[in-house]
């Protein structure tokens, strides 16, 4: 920037030049980024639990599958509103497997069929147990704790306990889970797509997986007059 300066007499003009330091303003954007970049939250990566086959040598293969398809449901997104769920292992021959459900907090809703469902069979020495009660209780009693003691329960460890209850392990013991397949039709809304993921939130299903549909599904729904 220059500044022009004619002087008392009229006489010759003087060109004086003013320099504009920006080394304090470089300062500031450093601290500004440094302030930012202590303040903002990272993105944290998401990931998907999976259950594995166990490794009991005591079981035999047989015994292994049962128990696996005890605990297991399969629900089907159809068109429209309409969704369909089957308990262990599919049926393809009996098409009354296939049961309705809707979308509402009834006892016909999807959520409630999750909320109730039991798993376990007796005569592998499995007791009968429903999930989500279980794990309902253990996360009330963890938001407990952290309401009374805030600092002991940051979110990073809040949510590590959520994981661990959610993959069944509550107060150091091992408790039954539950396993959901979850089949979209290609006329299924990406909506419901999004609305079965927040069930699974709210349910507490912490193994599940979105899986194409086989030959056989489309077979089955196609009893139930659905279009895959």
């Amino acid at each position: 920037m220059e500044m022009m300066d004619t002087g008392k007499g009229g006489g010759k003009q003087k060109k004086m030049t003013v320099r504009v330091d920006f080394t304090p303003m470089v300062d500031m954007l450093m601290l500004l980024i440094t302030f930012f970049m202590l303040c903002t939250s990272l993105s944290k990566p998401s990931t998907m639990e999976l259950t594995m086959p166990s490794n009991d040598k005591t079981q035999n293969e047989n015994q292994k599958n049962e128990a696996k398809e005890s605990h297991s449901i399969t629900i089907y997104i159809a068109d429209g509103d309409k969704i369909f769920y089957g308990n262990g292992k599919p049926e393809y021959d009996n098409a009354n497997w296939l049961k309705p459900a809707d979308w509402s907090n009834t006892s016909k809703g999807i959520r409630y069929v999750l909320q109730h469902k039991q798993v376990g069979d007796p005569s592998t020495g499995e007791a009968i147990s429903i999930p989500y009660k279980d794990m309902d209780i253990a996360v009330k009693d963890l938001n407990r704790k952290k309401a009374e003691n805030p600092k002991a329960y940051p979110d990073s460890i809040y949510q590590a306990e959520i994981a661990s209850i959610k993959g069944g392990m509550i107060d150091g013991k091992k408790v039954s889970t539950m396993t959901v397949i979850i089949k979209p039709t290609d006329h299924a809304s990406y909506r419901h797509l999004v609305d079965i993921l927040d069930e699974m939130q709210i349910s507490y299903i912490g193994t599940y997986v979105i899986d194409k549909l086989t030959d056989q599904d489309k077979a089955l729904l196609a009893k139930k007059g659905i279009k895959a």
